[in-house]
């Protein structure tokens, strides 16, 4: 009977032990979830301006492009560029551009300057935006010593390129253009004429004012 009555004590004390020490154990430490980041975000929607510097090309029958004597040999070209873009679906951009470009030429038969007004369509995945782009060229031509068409002269352009978004604001490209403005004539000798055409290669920069553009949140550093 001793026995039994001694544990039943010890069973009772025992009891009364265990819940004081798990009452003195510490507090399970909070862990913080980790911060969530949104995907990147890019979008194009809004005006932009722009430089771009490259080289001028004459075609295969343009004995005009750079100069008379040189033909295809190229010369360096730089311009400015502005224009509007619209995103108008996840993958797809639509835009207006207007620009023009200096040719470095002295020659008395060459076009001193070309310009265009482009529609462009462009499909983009990230930051990366691929485009055709075509319309209206211009050109600020030279053409004397019994040449026609000195002054201005219209044509068409079609071209394409690819542009990067660095930041939200900031974009870089790398473009062909082509430019055609039909023939000149010769007055002094009507059947002989020359092809008038230019192609393009030019890299640019862009700022873009996001004017327009949803606020969406972009990654970090954007």
């Amino acid at each position: 009977m001793k026995k039994i009555l001694l544990a039943s004590v010890a069973i009772i004390g025992l009891s009364a032990i265990v819940p004081a020490q798990a009452a003195d154990l510490a507090a399970r430490p909070y862990t913080k979830a980790p911060a969530y980041t949104p995907a990147p975000i890019y979008n194009w929607t809004g005006f932009y301006i722009g430089g771009h510097v490259g080289g001028a090309f004459g075609g295969d029958n343009n004995v005009l492009a750079p100069g008379f004597f040189n033909n295809n040999d190229g010369v360096f070209m730089g311009g400015v560029q502005v224009g509007y873009d619209t995103q108008f679906s996840p993958n797809w951009v639509f835009g207006l551009e207007a620009n023009y470009s200096f040719l470095d030429t002295g020659s008395s038969f060459a076009n001193r300057g070309l310009g265009s007004v482009t529609g462009r369509l462009g499909y983009t995945w990230g930051p990366a935006l691929l485009y055709v782009k075509g319309g209206y060229g211009w050109a600020d031509s030279r053409f004397t010593n019994g040449f026609s068409g000195n002054g201005g002269r219209d044509g068409y352009t079609v071209g394409g390129g690819l542009e990067y978004l660095f930041t939200q604001n900031w974009s870089g490209k790398i473009e062909y253009q082509y430019y055609d403005f039909g023939t000149v004539n010769v007055l002094t000798v009507p059947a002989f004429s020359f092809r008038n055409d230019e192609h393009t290669i030019k890299v640019g920069l862009n700022y873009r004012f996001n004017w327009g553009a949803p606020t969406a949140p972009l990654a970090p550093g954007y």
